[in-house]
């Protein structure tokens, strides 16, 4: 017959294990459902998970100024506005300027984002200067068939007009808002990245 003692001991061994292994199924259940701890966070934009991941090559300069200036896209945030079509209607054209004013708001922070329009199709030179003509700092891009491929991945359909992406310090796709984003709402998911990154 066990001591008082002993049933006292037992139970300790017993709570120890459980506190020890709980952590571990936790764990391996929010891996088994990334869902659940993507709803709980506050973010304005939509998660991408897993994060994917980009080469600098994938970007292929549009113009001198960007196949100059590419390399500026490495360690540095960067918003992406895409443009999927041979022309930038009113949402394309709204997104690129939304995301030059919004570079403004951040304040000293702008010094780590950078900016790039990637074009998903061919467009002529003399076309496509009419849609940034004032925009002098804005890197511009053609994507390559990898980077295609990668963004028709995260939209699983043909990218809409407007469609805006952030990219981390390390080349990855991180976080993505539907056309008509709201500037502010961007401005706040990017502050909340930067005081949290070491990178960038």
């Amino acid at each position: 017959m066990k001591t008082p003692q002993q049933k006292n001991n037992q139970r300790l061994i017993v709570l120890i294990f459980a506190l020890s292994v709980i952590p571990f199924l936790m764990a391996w259940y929010l891996k088994e459902n990334p869902e659940l701890l993507a709803a709980r966070t506050n973010n304005n934009g939509a998660l991408i998970t897993p994060p994917i991941t980009t080469e600098l090559s994938d970007f292929v300069g549009f113009d001198q100024f960007s196949r100059d200036n590419m390399k500026e896209l490495a360690g540095h945030w960067v918003m992406i506005n895409v443009i999927p079509k041979a022309e930038c209607a009113a949402v394309c054209s709204k997104a690129l300027h939304d995301t030059k004013q919004l570079l403004l708001m951040m304040g000293k922070d702008l010094v780590r984002i950078r900016r790039i329009a990637v074009l998903l199709n061919e467009v002529e030179p003399n076309v496509a200067t009419t849609w940034w003509q004032d925009d002098t700092r804005l890197l511009k891009a053609n994507a390559n068939a990898a980077l295609l491929q990668k963004i028709h991945t995260l939209q699983k359909s043909n990218p809409p007009d407007g469609l805006l992406i952030l990219m981390d310090p390390l080349g990855n796709l991180m976080m993505h808002y539907a056309p008509g984003f709201d500037p502010y709402k961007v401005m706040v998911d990017l502050k909340k990245l930067l005081a949290v990154s070491q990178i960038g």
